[in-house]
């Protein structure tokens, strides 16, 4: 007896549809027919099926606090960490975790069970690290949450952080973090990258890095974090967060920079939302966007991933946790509109993110995670172009949420008439 079994699924690479079998939290079998008995059935009715979104950047101590204390008039990065500075002291443990649940619960209706959060550790009291562990403890069965120590006011610059950084790794922080941009000097930046990165080569821990976040071409703190990595046998553990600089360094430097990332296995994580509101914000016309060079970096072999970043705080005052609005806003900004192109933004939001934070048995192949979730729409492609309904989100082969399928009408000529916003001649 299966756990269950979905029926008449759209999965990519396969002409027919396919039926999918789960028994004990695993996909045991994927055939166009399967002849077995199920506690639970399916009947996907043609719609297209993927492994969960995973969001790989975002920061959910800061989530869902918009117009706390007030709300950013300039849009800049430095006004939201200025407010984030005057929110930080009047918040509690409580305050922390209600809204880090809330914001979960957002992410399973739609569809987003991997996520990896930055928690601030230059609170001497470290609230939100110790909300943000119990909340991870207590979504496991739902989702996975990565934490990374984030020393947002500078790691060197703070002076409490080093000894924040290691409590908190202790409390159970999973991954290293940093901000050597925010550094007072270049020179403070490059030494805090230098010893971050020693931390987590010492701990055997995986590093994230918010680096280069700014329109200053001549910020090489990427070109640091690579060398690092290189040279602690990092290789592959290690994530460029923004990368914003990129947008703006002239090409010949670029050229130099992108084989030194591919030789430390970086993992890049755009966040094109929040790269592009933020970014530019000095300029007169034209106007940068700031998103990092997300084509070229994979042309040039590097794994990229998008991450949401921010939903309703300090930094940006939008969102609902739509992995596919990130992936749809990347491919626009990023001019990624071929069919493989289009492809790999969807990529960046569900398997490239999914190798960025390491997870295993990812997949929607037999012996992965049971973990998937069935769209209102026909394949990748439509998925960015619609953010179609999420109609069952599964985690380990159960059911945790769903959403009725919606089916506009329009009424012309006294007919009602269903539209799907497919054209009718197109060939499915």
């Amino acid at each position: 007896m299966l756990d269950l079994l979905i029926e008449n699924a759209k999965l990519a690479g396969h002409t027919q549809l396919q039926m999918i079998a789960v028994k004990g939290g695993t996909i045991v079998e994927v055939a166009p027919t399967i002849e077995a008995e199920a506690q639970t059935k399916i009947d996907a009715d043609g719609s297209f099926i993927t492994a969960p979104f995973i969001d790989s950047h975002f920061h959910l101590d800061s989530a869902l606090s918009y117009g706390q204390p007030r709300i950013n008039q300039s849009g800049t990065l430095l006004e939201g960490i200025e407010l984030w500075g005057e929110l930080k002291p009047t918040q509690t443990v409580e305050d922390f975790y209600a809204r880090a649940m809330e914001f979960c619960l957002w992410s399973l209706a739609r569809g987003t069970l991997g996520l990896r959060s930055h928690v601030d550790i230059t609170d001497d009291k470290l609230l939100a690290v110790e909300a943000l562990v119990a909340v991870r403890e207590k979504m496991k069965p739902y989702m996975d949450i990565q934490l990374v120590a984030f020393p947002q006011d500078g790691f060197l610059r703070y002076e409490n952080s080093r000894t924040n950084l290691l409590k908190a790794l202790d409390m159970g922080v999973d991954v290293v973090g940093g901000i050597p941009h925010f550094e007072r000097t270049m020179t403070d930046g490059a030494e805090s990258v230098r010893q971050l990165c020693q931390i987590a080569a010492d701990k055997g821990l995986l590093v994230d890095m918010h680096c280069d976040e700014s329109d200053d071409a001549m910020s090489r703190h990427i070109e640091t974090l690579a060398s690092e990595t290189v040279r602690l046998g990092m290789q592959g553990r290690v994530a460029g967060s923004h990368l914003t600089s990129m947008h703006s360094m002239d090409n010949y430097y670029v050229s130099k920079l992108m084989p030194l990332m591919a030789e430390a296995d970086i993992q890049v994580i755009a966040n094109p939302l929040i790269n592009i509101t933020l970014q530019g914000r000095h300029d007169t016309y034209p106007k940068r966007r700031g998103m990092t060079r997300v084509k070229e970096l994979l042309e040039a072999g590097i794994n990229v991933a998008f991450g949401h970043d921010c939903v309703m705080d300090p930094w940006y005052s939008f969102g609902s946790h739509d992995m596919l609005e990130v992936a749809g806003m990347g491919l626009h900004v990023g001019q990624m509109t071929g069919v493989e192109q289009t492809q790999s933004c969807f990529d960046a939001v569900t398997k490239n993110a999914a190798q960025t934070m390491q997870f295993t048995g990812y997949g929607l192949e037999v012996g992965c995670k049971a973990d998937m979730v069935i769209l209102d729409c026909q394949s990748a492609f439509d998925a960015i172009r619609l953010r179609p309904a999420r109609l069952f989100v599964i985690r380990g082969g159960k059911v945790i949420a769903k959403t009725a399928k919606a089916t506009p009408q329009v009424l012309i000529d006294d007919n009602v008439v269903d539209i799907d916003f497919m054209p009718s001649g197109l060939n499915r």
